[in-house]
């Protein structure tokens, strides 16, 4: 049964927000009895304490305290003799809610993308107090860390609050690794997607594809023809390649070719989130789009990441660009890429390579050795 708990304010929140998180402010920062909660809410008194107690030993997680201060903040009473403030306050509190809060909308579709990253193999979120965005990175064999998305930190906040990630190390930065809370949902997002891509309607049943571990992918041939990809969402083709051995017994890809292939699938993500979702990448292809989709005017951060990814595979060239399309952003298979591109067996595989060097190298001529930076 939902227990819905009102605060003193009427104040929209998102509904994301878990009932659990509500009847701890209601208490501690409207002040509300653990009794008028429990008759509002049809329980005993005893459940809502077991509830506030569970968040009050929850503050010492950094994503929790920040998202219970800053809602605490919005659902405090007025002190005495400040009702005169009336609807200007109650401006104020749905415009920082706005601000601050991530709506469902946002989180929806940010999320996926943010899961996805923290499920493979060695991925956590790293954050710390005076930090506006997060990152997650993953660490290699070598011991090296990969940065492989950014977000926002009030949608690192919410993923904390609905228990899809939870913290690992403190410190100065704290870390957070994907629960199976987590896991569940990013399988739920990923099989409400492909219900949507192949019309399932009222057939797709996310609660049951979430136990599964497969994902699959369906992309244009050369003849157009819809041609399905499966791959495990835990990990990308790139860094399964990455744990190969060559003849001397090192890494077949470097740390650094695995970090610009991930750079290169990071911006292709973002891309995918602005005003062109519907973007046709496929046109990229065997060089057939790219200077007629090099041009036009694009704005914020999707729009960035697009004229990256743009000039990226210009640079590359027919070919090179190709493989690192369809391998770091299509998620498609050496065995597939061979197939598609009609080269010889275990030949994709150097010409990955190949191509990540020159990847590499467009990214130190661009920015140095160091990514676009992040807050």
């Amino acid at each position: 049964m939902t227990q819905e708990i009102s605060l003193d304010r009427p104040i929209a929140l998102p509904s994301w927000i878990p009932a659990n998180a509500m009847v701890y402010v209601a208490h501690v920062e409207s002040g509300r009895s653990i009794r008028s909660l429990a008759r509002e809410a049809g329980v005993h008194a005893s459940t809502i304490l077991r509830k506030v107690r569970r968040f009050e030993a929850r503050r010492d997680d950094l994503l929790i305290d920040l998202a219970l201060l800053r809602l605490g903040r919005l659902v405090e009473r007025p002190k005495s003799g400040s009702g005169k403030v009336g609807n200007a306050k109650g401006m104020e509190a749905a415009q920082f809610v706005e601000e601050t809060f991530v709506d469902d909308a946002e989180l929806r579709k940010s999320a996926p993308r943010i899961l996805r990253r923290l499920n493979e193999a060695g991925a956590c979120l790293a954050i710390a107090r005076d930090m506006d965005n997060a990152v997650i990175v993953r660490e290699v064999e070598t011991g090296q860390t990969i940065r492989t998305a950014v977000l926002d930190r009030h949608v690192a906040e919410a993923m904390a609050l609905k228990d899809w990630i939870v913290l690992a190390s403190d410190g100065r930065v704290a870390r957070y690794r994907i629960t199976a809370a987590g896991r569940m949902a990013l399988k739920r997002f990923l099989a409400e997607d492909e219900a949507v891509r192949v019309g399932l309607g009222e057939a797709a049943d996310p609660y049951s594809e979430q136990h599964k571990d497969w994902v699959e992918r369906s992309n244009p041939d050369k003849g157009h023809k819809k041609r399905g990809i499966r791959y495990n969402a835990a990990e990308s083709p790139l860094s399964a390649l990455a744990r190969r051995k060559d003849k001397d017994g090192k890494p077949f890809l470097s740390p650094e070719l695995v970090a610009a292939g991930e750079r290169l699938r990071e911006d292709f993500e973002l891309a995918q989130m602005g005003p062109r979702v519907a973007q046709n990448w496929d046109k990229f292809l065997s060089g057939g789009g790219r200077e007629a989709m090099a041009g036009g005017t694009f704005i914020g951060g999707s729009g960035n990441a697009r004229e990256r990814v743009l000039t990226a595979l210009k640079d590359l060239g027919p070919g090179l660009g190709d493989v690192v399309l369809r391998c770091c952003c299509f998620l498609e298979g050496m065995e597939a890429v061979e197939r598609r591109m009609g080269w010889s067996a275990r030949s994709g595989k150097i010409v990955l390579r190949i191509a990540l060097t020159r990847l590499k190298s467009h990214y130190d001529e661009e920015n140095g050795n160091w990514s676009p930076l992040i807050g």
